[in-house]
């Protein structure tokens, strides 16, 4: 008995057309915003407090000439033909630099202020984003991860 209505189960689901998604389905670009912020994780004044750190700090230590900055979020996602708008907020006295080379930007963050910027995100794949300031290199960077649009038309 189980055996004839397991039977019947199959044979009803193979006789089941499993619908698929249409290729037809065209993904509509999105405009996301984020928003960044620069955030300091080791700088000489931390010496101060965290003793170790005076000898990274001090001539020819491994931080010697660099402080350790990062931006928060670092990583970004989006699909490919979204427009990224950014607004990132630099409140140290430090400034920066956002730039993303493969999508031509390159934003001056001044020290105290907040920067707005936006692109197209028109290229998959995973990009580095970094603060080329070299004092800040090659610690503060973070990436954006650009989706194929394919992806994003099911969601």
């Amino acid at each position: 008995m189980v055996f004839c209505l397991m039977s019947i189960i199959v044979f009803l689901f193979i006789g089941c057309e499993v619908q698929r998604p249409t290729s037809d389905v065209q993904y509509t670009p999105h405009t996301r915003a984020f928003t960044l912020i620069t955030i300091p994780l080791l700088v000489k004044e931390s010496a101060t407090t965290f003793d170790f750190l005076h000898k990274d700090f001090a001539k020819g230590g491994v931080l010697h000439g660099k402080e350790v900055y990062t931006f928060s979020p670092d990583h970004l996602t989006v699909y490919q033909g979204d427009t990224v708008n950014l607004t990132i907020v630099n409140p140290e006295d430090d400034g920066h630099t956002f730039t993303l080379k493969d999508f031509n930007v390159n934003l001056a963050l001044s020290p105290q202020a907040t920067t707005r910027g936006n692109f197209v995100a028109n290229k998959v794949g995973t990009f580095t984003f970094y603060c080329d300031m070299a004092p800040h290199m090659p610690f503060m960077s973070g990436q954006l991860i650009v989706l194929p649009d394919s992806s994003g038309a099911s969601s």
